[in-house]
């Protein structure tokens, strides 16, 4: 599978999804003018690696801040992920938060209590 790796800017996170080397990555701001538009080539990924999985995927979520838009993505994203675990393989979510934004914190629980995905929550020390 082709590596997706998307430089962040201002306004876009950075993502990683690489196969080979076992990395997913999303992180940095996540607010796109189009969101659709943003994430649409990642979904087409993600789609492509779920029929194929690696055995064991951890994904890490490392956004700073994210629109109400991207929200709806990412729940998209780890519903994909909630799917690899239904057919048998292991997915981790590492949800990486620093110790002052509680409201970064609570996104992950809020997204934890929806899918059925194993969450590991990481402080990041500012």
């Amino acid at each position: 599978m082709e590596v997706i790796n998307i430089k962040g800017t201002e306004d876009t996170p950075n993502v990683i999804l690489d196969k080979e080397n076992g990395h997913f990555e999303i992180s940095g701001r996540s607010l796109p003018e189009d969101v659709n538009m943003f994430f649409e080539p990642i979904m087409d990924w993600i789609d492509e690696y779920a029929e194929d999985p690696l055995d064991k995927t951890v994904f890490d979520f490392k956004l700073e801040y994210f629109n109400t838009a991207s929200s709806k993505v990412i729940l998209d994203i780890l519903l994909k992920f909630e799917e690899i675990v239904e057919n048998g393989k292991e997915v981790t979510i590492k949800w990486h938060y620093h110790e002052d934004e509680e409201d970064m914190l609570e996104a992950g629980e809020e997204y934890a209590d929806i899918v059925e995905i194993p969450f590991e929550y990481i402080v990041l020390e500012d």
